[in-house]
């Protein structure tokens, strides 16, 4: 849980030269250095920031509104004491791009105790409980250092309210919102996924002489096989959105370049339903960290720091240092003055650098690949839960639900006191949606807003603008947050650049690009091999 603490004076490093240099303890940067220490690099982890975790971070309520709503920092002008012309170096000045914007954040209902309250900047997310992020954290040990807590379930807006996803045979049959009709359609669909899925790892299939999907079936749109089983409009919904968990419009032909094919369609479902009993004590598929997703930036650097890698927060790199003779990258200038050298360099996203004397290679890295895609979020604190039955729970709005020029999926992530990142009787609700437009974007936040919670006016007096059809009284907003955040890409070259959160619900992609990252770096090492440990050991903060 990242805490931000005063400024204190800058310390001296003994060291002066490092493999590797990381800058920002952002999750990609915590797992890149953890990978490098453990293969044997000598590694130094600087961030400019008081607490852990950079665009991964928890922060206390009031932190976290100063975080989106800051103002680029700035450094003191670099003192050269007139030996910049004997220097070998040329210096190039480390600057911060804007990452957040659009930030509108509500006057505050809450109580004095608002600091109680811990903010995910990545959030909505979750990690499904068999994903290559809950064996990554299995195997280098980084599971020692987290706990976390069970999604009670996954709810879906269709039709004017919200249906409970039955992503199971058990909540098929219990399902009380389908029809017998509709039942027997998931379950002949659920069957056929389990038999592919079979077949597919050679384990044996049921025994009811099905057979899997036809290759020919394998490249077209996930959206026409489904239609191809005859499968109503509502049922499709839920294993497009709610199982595969596809972001875009997947009938919108515009948006065919967005359209996920059946055999994507099949691994994500794979994913899920494997991810289903996994772990003892977490109810389906999902799992939320304790205390929230900044503590795995943490738990990542204590592995590092076991490894020998040296830790100084508050630290600002202000500039590189380029070599005068072949524009070759050398080392850094810190904020307290002190030159540090290293043969590699990793930086957080939202650092850039204007250069025109760059090796090209070099430039290529500098140079942030900044997608035109972005994430429209939302962060609300409630005084109640949006289901009763459910304390930690995710909702999907399908594309098209809420308004109809929503083209693409809108994500709900609800955590209650028991995670440690609010007091008891109160919410944390995350809300998130790609967009193309600031505008867009925005407005899909505040139409489930609108649809979820009960919005007091300016004078006071609640306003219910019901989306739900008369449905029980909904929790009432104490506080909010909307804000568009930009996608920066991972770039690679003797200096790298890691990856903004993206507006996905977990982590794979991240992890995909950091994985690659660290292959770049260091291509004959292996990235965290597995700790020697008991089954036991590793499940051990895996809890409900």
């Amino acid at each position: 849980m990242a805490e931000v603490t005063s400024s204190v004076p800058y310390p001296t490093i003994d060291d002066s030269s490092f493999d590797l240099i990381v800058y920002g303890t952002g999750l990609p940067e915590s797992i890149l250095a953890a990978a490098a220490a453990t293969s044997g690099k000598t590694v130094l982890h600087l961030d400019s920031n008081p607490f852990y975790g950079s665009h991964f971070a928890s922060l206390p309520l009031p932190s976290y509104s100063s975080f989106l709503q800051s103002t680029l920092p700035t450094h003191p002008p670099l003192s050269t004491n007139g030996s910049a012309s004997s220097s070998p170096y040329q210096e190039l000045v480390l600057e911060a791009c804007r990452v957040y914007s659009d930030v509108q954040i509500t006057a505050s209902n809450l109580p004095d105790s608002s600091t109680k309250f811990y903010l995910d900047l990545p959030g909505p997310r979750v990690f499904y409980c068999a994903d290559m992020a809950v064996d990554l954290m299995l195997r280098s040990g980084a599971s020692h250092h987290i706990e976390f807590k069970s999604i009670d379930g996954s709810l879906m807006y269709w039709d004017g309210r919200l249906w409970s996803v039955p992503d199971s045979r058990q909540a098929i049959f219990r399902d009380k919102s389908l029809s017998l009709a509709e039942k027997s359609q998931m379950m002949k669909f659920l069957k056929l996924m389990q038999t592919h899925i079979a077949l597919e790892s050679a384990a044996p299939p049921p025994e009811d002489g099905n057979v899997g999907v036809s290759s020919e079936d394998m490249d077209i749109p996930f959206t026409d096989f489904l239609k191809k089983q005859k499968l109503p409009p509502k049922i499709r919904a839920i294993i497009l959105y709610a199982i595969a968990l596809a972001d875009d419009d997947q009938d919108d032909g515009a948006a065919f370049r967005k359209s996920i094919t059946t055999k994507e369609g099949i691994q994500r479902i794979s994913l899920y339903i494997s991810s289903l009993g996994r772990l003892n004590n977490a109810v389906g598929a999902f799992i939320y960290p304790l205390y929230g997703h900044g503590e795995l930036s943490q738990a990542f650097c204590r592995c590092a720091a076991v490894k020998g890698a040296l830790y100084v927060l508050r630290m600002p790199i202000v500039s590189l240092l380029i070599d005068k003779v072949n524009n070759q990258y050398k080392g850094v200038r810190l904020a307290s003055g002190q030159e540090i050298f290293s043969h590699q360099l990793v930086m957080e996203p939202s650092c850039t650098v204007s250069s025109t004397i760059l090796h090209p290679l070099h430039d290529e890295a500098l140079q942030r690949s900044t997608s035109t895609r972005k994430v429209a979020k939302g962060v609300f604190i409630t005084s109640g839960a949006i289901e009763q039955y459910a304390s930690n729970i995710l909702v999907i709005f399908p594309p098209r639900s809420l308004l109809f020029e929503q083209s693409t999926t809108i994500r709900v992530l609800q955590i209650c006191g028991n995670a440690a990142v609010c007091p008891l009787g109160t919410y944390v609700v995350y809300v998130s949606t790609y967009c193309d437009d600031a505008h867009q974007g925005k407005e899909c936040i505040r139409a489930a807003m609108k649809t979820l919670f009960t919005i007091p006016d300016s004078n006071s007096c609640e306003k219910d603008i019901d989306l739900n059809d008369g449905s029980a009284s909904k929790p009432t907003l104490l506080w909010s947050a909307i804000y568009i955040q930009e996608l920066l890409q991972a770039s690679t070259g003797p200096i790298f650049s890691s990856p903004m959160p993206d507006g996905d619900l977990d982590y794979r992609n991240v992890l995909e690009s950091t994985i690659k990252l660290f292959s770049s770096m260091y291509p004959e090492a292996e990235f965290l091999p597995p700790k020697v440990t008991s089954n036991t050991e590793e499940e051990g903060n895996f809890s409900d």
